[in-house]
């Protein structure tokens, strides 16, 4: 259930004032855009144009990766942003993520300062742990033997930490996250012994479809933040989605509330996980649809339309990351 902290703190947030509270002491704003775009049919400077509305719409949390290969982009534009005097570099959140071919410890500092060498910028606010398994190092972000199975890794999640515990320590990124974790998993980092910095947050899939109550709670109790992706279901791409789910947006409940307050099922998606203290990160490269998906803290969910969406929890993923699936490691093979 909702914890009162959480739901008091969402009714004080606004456009211009939406950041929340990590552990460490750094803040987080509670809303933020997806950067992914199928690098095949994504046209060059899409990125660059939208992190530059979504600027000025007032988004001001961005979350990449280095395997988006746009990072070269969403840097540009938060840098011209910058010198046009719309932000200072403090007022941006920048998420960057070690992808699974650079789990070794000698392999992540190299991996950050990649992805800092690309931005342009000189520290990141969060560094996460993309996935908790890992592939072969090497040249291809997604290795393959010449049957065109996936090549794992064994990794050693606490050696890894250790790495970016000293990332933290060298200036290079501001907190520490992990993302795709599971409780078994987050508790490995929790409990390892001398451990100097611990993860402020864990960005896995939410949303009304699959509201992670088990996860939730779990963060909640050890002050991690949980950032929601695919917060409104996603796209219908058969290699990691799975279509059987029905489209989140077309729910009844969702279009019901939203005519009473005017709003698309979209923004009530994202104001019922605001409102759990859940950081959502929409994804979108459609302006209206970037303008919109802003438009979320001119109006709150009463208790009652909170229960009714926590009710529409069908326990279903959207995101299954099939490429895994094999992986003894796979974190959706448990419960949370």
């Amino acid at each position: 259930m909702l914890s009162h902290q959480s739901e008091k703190m969402s009714l004080m947030l606004t456009a211009k004032n939406h950041s929340i509270p990590l552990s460490d002491g750094n803040r987080i704003p509670i809303i933020g855009l997806g950067t992914y775009g199928d690098p095949r049919t994504t046209p060059k400077g899409t990125a660059r144009e939208c992190v530059k509305l979504a600027i000025d719409v007032g988004y001001r949390q961005f979350d990449g990766a280095l395997v988006y290969f746009n990072e070269h982009e969403v840097g540009q534009a938060i840098r011209e942003k910058i010198t046009d005097g719309t932000v200072r570099r403090e007022d941006i959140f920048y998420c960057g993520k070690l992808w699974s071919t650079f789990h070794p410890p000698e392999l992540v500092r190299p991996a950050l300062e990649r992805t800092l060498k690309t931005l342009q910028l000189d520290y990141v606010d969060l560094y996460i742990i993309e996935l908790p398994m890992a592939f072969k190092p090497g040249d291809k972000f997604y290795p393959k033997d010449k049957n065109g199975k996936y090549i794992y890794h064994e990794t050693d999640l606490c050696a890894t930490w250790e790495a970016l515990e000293a990332c933290k320590d060298a200036g290079l990124t501001k907190s520490l996250g992990v993302s795709n974790f599971n409780r078994r998993q987050l508790e490995l980092i929790l409990n390892k012994p001398g451990l100097k910095h611990r993860p402020v947050s864990n960005q896995v899939e939410c949303h009304p479809y699959f509201t992670q109550p088990k996860l939730l709670e779990f963060c909640r109790q050890n002050d991690i933040v949980v950032v929601g992706y695919s917060p409104l279901g996603t796209s219908r791409d058969a290699s990691w989605v799975n279509l059987k789910c029905p489209p989140l947006l077309e729910d009844e409940v969702l279009v019901s509330i939203g005519k009473k307050y005017n709003k698309s099922p979209a923004q009530v998606a994202l104001r019922f996980n605001i409102q759990r203290g859940v950081v959502v990160i929409p994804k979108s490269f459609n302006p209206q649809r970037i303008t919109k998906n802003f438009q979320i803290f001119d109006f709150s969910l009463t208790d009652d339309e909170m229960k009714l969406m926590e009710g529409l929890n069908k326990n279903i993923r959207f995101v299954e990351l099939l490429m895994w699936s094999d992986h003894p490691e796979y974190p959706f093979h448990d419960d949370y």
